[in-house]
């Protein structure tokens, strides 16, 4: 199976469903890289438009590829290699295309959709009956914003609070983790 991941922060959803960009982070650059590295995920995609936050991910990549830190670390460059800052989803889906030779099955997460396709197995087998590549987005702030629901292909259900007051608001650093564990651990 060839999965690809992209962390979407244009477009996104603020709290009242406003069209909003969000600050890419450290942290998501690191611990979702090395997510997707231990889970086999081929790329990472930092979806957003804006130069100063491309700048940074460009930044944070290079350290980790210049000798020393490579030296110091190789674990962290090796996860850190599979990175890339684009602009957009749909130059995601482009160089993805361009790459397989066919487009890839668009998989969008979130908790508040009003219906699901189905869970990662269903996933799972739509993606290896079909042989077809296969991008995952997850979004920051409040969500994906409804512009990226048009053009998904599958909408994956979302993990579920166990907690009795019905909080629900895992970080994305936690819920890519979780989703990749569910996709792929065990097989």
């Amino acid at each position: 199976m060839r999965f690809y991941l992209g962390l979407v922060h244009y477009p996104i959803k603020n709290k009242n469903g406003e069209l909003i960009n969000t600050s890419v982070t450290n942290l998501d650059i690191h611990d979702i890289s090395r997510s997707c590295r231990t889970f086999g995920i081929i790329n990472y995609y930092l979806v957003t438009p804006i130069e100063l936050q491309k700048d940074l991910v460009k930044t944070i990549l290079g350290h980790w590829a210049e000798d020393h830190a490579n030296q110091y670390n190789p674990d962290r460059h090796n996860a850190l290699s599979i990175a890339r800052a684009v602009d957009s989803v749909e130059e995601t889906i482009a160089i993805i295309e361009k790459n397989e030779g066919q487009r890839p099955l668009v998989v969008v997460t979130g908790a508040n959709f009003e219906h699901y396709d189905g869970d990662e197995t269903s996933l799972t087998n739509k993606v290896e009956q079909g042989n077809i590549p296969c991008l995952i987005l997850f979004g920051t702030g409040h969500g994906l914003h409804d512009e990226l629901l048009k053009i998904a292909d599958f909408k994956l259900k979302p993990i579920h609070a166990v907690s009795s007051d019905g909080y629900n608001h895992l970080s994305v650093r936690s819920a890519v983790a979780i989703y990749l564990d569910r996709l792929f651990g065990n097989r």
